[in-house]
């Protein structure tokens, strides 16, 4: 590919650094390169944190635009993942706070729920609809630290840059979500 006006050829091991200044400095494909990079686990983060496809897609397309906007304000001080994180953090827990005030007129019925599933579901999609069960009944801040140390594999520095919260109160969160969850799993596999 050559390059163009607006169009860039970005090797593999172009670093995220090298793509934001591309980006600053006009290249139309540096960011599209750093939301290739970045918007699966992005999304996966979303997902896990909000518990639907279709919201998450929604904070994260909100959390790219916004971080896109907002890159000359970029420091590097931190990873671009982290700070990319950590807009995507805001994002899903405002989404998270519209949604209590949505659903509070809304009635689960999980007897509904467990008629609809297919019959004969392996044992291993059960575990796993267990797990994400379990991870769904966790407090969102639990749940949050949980997600990004043990699914985005943050290190707690990191964790600790991108939510603004201090690295003992992180380790506290995570340790109390997998104890947490362990209470969870057990419960349902007692059920």
């Amino acid at each position: 590919m050559t390059p163009g006006p607006n169009r860039g050829y970005h090797p593999p091991e172009t670093t995220d650094a090298d793509l934001v200044r591309a980006t600053l400095d006009g290249d139309a494909t540096a960011f599209a390169e750093l939301v290739d990079r970045h918007s699966r686990p992005c999304l996966r983060y979303a997902t896990r944190m909000l518990g639907s496809r279709e919201d998450a897609e929604d904070a994260t397309q909100e959390a790219l635009l916004r971080a896109h906007r907002a890159l000359a304000r970029y420091d590097g001080r931190t990873a671009f993942r982290t700070w990319l994180m950590s807009i995507l953090i805001n994002r899903c827990r405002t989404a998270l706070l519209h949604r209590r005030r949505r659903t509070a007129r809304v009635v689960y019925d999980d007897d509904a729920v467990q008629r609809a599933r297919v019959d004969g579901v392996a044992m291993q999609a059960e575990l796993r609809m267990t797990i994400e069960r379990a991870i769904d009944a966790l407090d969102a801040s639990q749940r949050e630290a949980f997600l990004l140390k043990h699914v985005e594999q943050l290190s707690y520095d990191e964790m600790a840059a991108a939510t603004g919260v201090g690295i003992s109160a992180l380790k506290m969160r995570v340790q109390r979500a997998c104890d947490r969850l362990q209470q969870l799993i057990q419960e349902g596999d007692d059920a």
